[in-house]
């Protein structure tokens, strides 16, 4: 699963002193940044932290996921084929891989290029690996969902991610307007994810 990563930071980068220039603090600045809605200065902290500490930048799943929205599907795509070595069983990671791909390129072609996953026991992470690899609907994705808060989430989130990865814009917002309601703040920093890509939508139109 994507883990919380400032707990491993701080366990692999010792304390230090805490200056603007420490890593520490610019890669809280950059989730603060990203929580505000604040997309550019969000990746900049990323990168800086990556650039620092290379090798944490594999762990930085946070960092796929605003480069993301800041349209640098390229580096999206490799960030989650590097957080794959050292996260090899998360689905969402494949999923946010496939979002990049399909950007980037086609539907088909992050179909192709599907990253393989291990055991995910999450509800319903299973059916969700599934719906990308073409092999059940977001409909039956939300059924898996079950009467779970945190599984209808993540459903949520992921079918309305598919959809729009697919063509379909209507579809995807219904579903990430569902995921951002203040009854899912237990999705944690996907929950974030989940609000500021409708607020991004909404936006725009």
């Amino acid at each position: 699963m994507f883990r919380p990563f400032l707990a491993i930071f701080i366990f692999v980068v010792p304390m230090a002193s805490q200056t603007p220039e420490d890593p520490q603090v610019i890669l809280a600045q950059a989730m603060s940044d990203f929580e505000a809605g604040r997309i550019d200065e969000s990746v900049a902290g990323f990168d800086a932290v990556a650039r620092l500490v290379p090798r944490i930048a594999p762990q930085l799943w946070q960092r796929g996921i605003a480069l993301y929205y800041a349209g640098r599907y390229e580096d999206c795509r490799a960030q989650f084929e590097s957080h794959r070595t050292v996260n090899p069983n998360d689905v969402e990671n494949a999923a946010w891989h496939f979002l990049c791909v399909a950007r980037s390129e086609s539907p088909e072609a992050a179909r192709s290029a599907l990253l393989p996953v291990g055991p995910d026991r999450r509800i319903p992470m299973g059916e969700i690996y599934e719906m990308f690899s073409g092999d059940l609907s977001p409909a039956e994705v939300l059924r898996a969902g079950g009467d779970v808060p945190l599984a209808q989430f993540y459903a949520y989130l992921y079918a309305g991610l598919y959809l729009e990865a697919l063509g379909d814009e209507e579809g995807g917002l219904a579903y990430m307007r569902t995921a951002a309601e203040d009854r899912f703040r237990g999705g944690g920093y996907m929950h974030t994810v989940a609000r500021i890509h409708a607020g991004l939508i909404e936006r725009r139109d």
